[in-house]
């Protein structure tokens, strides 16, 4: 694969890579050039009860030229809660595994990083799910994602800053649980969401192919009847590493500070109804 950064810059670092566990960079494939990606996701934590979900993604990636790419995914999630019931969001303990979900995406490079000042990205993507991710319940919804995604190389590109912008609009629409206790709110009749996004990160590389990150995500969400629902802050640090030929990044993102809607109980100062108190993600990458 095509090596993105000049002599002067970082030689271990390739266009597509994915430095950080949750902030996407600017880079894009090189033309006719592939890749594949896994990203395993694990949230845990509600502060109550027992709740563990684990969330895959598989991609491909395809470089169509050397300014845009195309992707697309499948979904699949496993989710196992206890000892949690939460009117509206988590109606029932629930075991399930299965497939949730696919996406396409499209990203279109203006600046590339290594030869402006900052580079610039827009990435934009659609998004179908049939199973809630945080009840585990059946709920369909269509989500359109837009984001600019800024990145700068400095210190000869020993440091790597990236920062993401976006929004995404989800339509949504739940089903019926048959069997439902009639004390349980479980409403059933659709409603639109508006999320704001912004994600900051900066990587330092301590050794030729392995770089040591810090990232920090601010997410806000507004829906139809409740006006802004819930807002969080997640701060943590992620570990990458990579050869010519593939890549991992795996990093801990816990919540630091959060508002919103609050389950009857709750005694911590986050967002845990639809959140957790933390997220552990794995991601890697194979080109060809």
């Amino acid at each position: 694969m095509s090596l993105v950064l000049t002599a002067a810059q970082s030689p271990d670092l390739h266009a597509g890579e994915e430095i950080f566990s949750h902030v996407k960079t600017a880079e894009t494939l090189p033309e006719g050039a592939w890749e594949a990606y896994q990203t395993l996701t694990s949230r845990f934590d509600k502060g109550q009860g027992s709740y563990n979900a684990w969330n895959l993604m598989l991609e491909l990636e395809y470089g169509v030229t050397d300014k845009l790419s195309i992707s697309g995914g499948l979904q699949a999630q496993s989710l196992d809660t206890s000892g949690l019931i939460v009117d509206g969001y988590i109606p029932e303990e629930i075991d399930r595994t299965g497939f949730s979900g696919a996406e396409i995406g499209l990203k279109y490079n203006f600046l590339q990083p290594a030869k402006a000042k900052i580079g610039l990205t827009y990435y934009t993507g659609f998004d179908f799910t049939w199973v809630d991710p945080h009840s585990g319940q059946d709920k369909y919804t269509l989500s359109y994602e837009n984001q600019l995604l800024l990145q700068k190389y400095m210190m000869e590109g020993q440091l790597i800053w990236a920062t993401n912008l976006g929004v995404e609009t989800t339509y949504a629409d739940r089903a019926s649980i048959p069997g439902l206790s009639p004390d349980i709110e479980w409403p059933t009749d659709p409603e639109v969401e508006i999320e704001l996004q912004a994600g900051t990160a900066l990587s330092y590389r301590i050794a030729p192919k392995l770089f040591v990150n810090m990232e920090t995500l601010f997410e806000t969400e507004f829906e139809t009847e409740v006006g802004q629902e819930r807002w969080s802050v997640f701060v943590g640090p992620s570990l990458h590493y990579a050869t010519e030929k593939w890549w991992a990044t795996i990093g801990w993102l816990p919540q630091v500070g959060g508002g919103g809607e609050r389950y009857p109980g709750q005694t911590s100062g986050l967002h845990l109804i639809e959140k957790t108190a933390h997220e552990i993600r794995f991601r890697a990458g194979l080109n060809f």
